[in-house]
């Protein structure tokens, strides 16, 4: 774990995508009968086996790659579904967006990246820092970034202040909302989706918690 301690509050969303867990899943399925290929369908769209394959690889190169690399890819060990839990939570929080209204500029996310960058001491440290922390991969963390600035305009969106217990229950009530109007259905492999948590089942990690070297993003 890094030493580093965080300097701001913002807090994670997409970071349910890596939650840690404790024993392994092997990726050899090929879908489910109604959906061949597929380890889940969100709102009519396929998320594919060989889609979360890829993004669980990314990973596992990164991890390959750094120091303790055999403790982290331990400490990861079902990083298929957790990381299938992040993909389709995007997808919900992207609905929830849309429903609310919430724009989002390529110069919110740079802004927010930038300010992320800084607080984590440079760009090379807040990858390190949430591959270590979170097994995301440099490729991801731009994404994740985004993620956070949707999130903050959701909650200034619907009138509440996202750090506060009330206002996150507020968000999860308007999450709760788009993830059941989207018909969710994931390969049994993986587990299954639950719409009043937002969350795939056996997925343990809170999804709203304080990640380190974020500030809030800009309005």
């Amino acid at each position: 774990m890094s030493p580093y301690r965080p300097r701001s509050r913002w807090t994670a969303l997409s970071l349910t995508a890596v939650a840690v867990l404790a024993a392994s899943l092997l990726l050899t399925a090929c879908g489910s009968a109604s959906h061949p290929g597929a380890a889940a369908v969100v709102d009519g769209d396929r998320i594919t086996v060989s889609q979360l394959q890829d993004k669980v690889e990314a990973v596992r190169e990164a991890q390959r790659g750094a120091a303790q690399s055999a403790q982290l890819i331990q400490d990861t060990g079902q990083l298929s579904r957790a990381t299938l839990n992040g993909m389709i939570f995007d997808r919900v929080l992207a609905r929830a967006a849309e429903d609310a209204g919430v724009k989002v500029s390529r110069s919110d996310v740079q802004k927010a990246q930038t300010a992320a960058e800084r607080g984590a001491g440079g760009a090379a440290q807040l990858r390190e820092l949430w591959l270590q922390q979170y097994a995301i991969g440099p490729g991801q963390v731009t994404e994740t970034v985004r993620n956070q600035v949707v999130m903050d305009k959701l909650a200034r969106a619907i009138g509440v202040d996202r750090n506060d217990p009330r206002g996150q229950t507020k968000i999860v009530e308007a999450l709760r909302r788009s993830s059941a109007a989207m018909g969710i259905d994931v390969n049994p492999r993986f587990g299954t989706w639950d719409d009043n948590k937002v969350l795939l089942g056996n997925v343990k990690e809170p999804w709203l918690r304080k990640a380190p070297g974020a500030p809030e993003a800009p309005a």
